[in-house]
């Protein structure tokens, strides 16, 4: 792995991790929605190679995802 692709992944890794620590007041739901974005974020820059269009999509993918599996018990009242 050359070091620009390591470079982008440690900063996608840490804005990830400074991003989440806001999530105590979410709902499940939302704290799905932002570790799938995050997750497929990670997953879309390694697959293409530190792309922003790959990187954006993977984050718009696992953000959908990540919504969709999680059932909000506000919705089932």
């Amino acid at each position: 792995m050359n070091m620009s692709k390591r470079g982008t992944i440690s900063a996608i890794s840490i804005t990830l991790l400074l991003v989440l620590g806001g999530c105590s007041g979410m709902t499940q739901q939302e704290k799905n929605t932002a570790y799938g974005a995050g997750a497929g974020g990670v997953a879309g820059a390694v697959l293409t190679g530190g792309s922003a269009l790959g990187t954006a999509g993977g984050a718009a993918v696992g953000g959908v995802i990540g919504h969709v599996i999680s059932d909000d018990d506000d919705d089932q009242k």
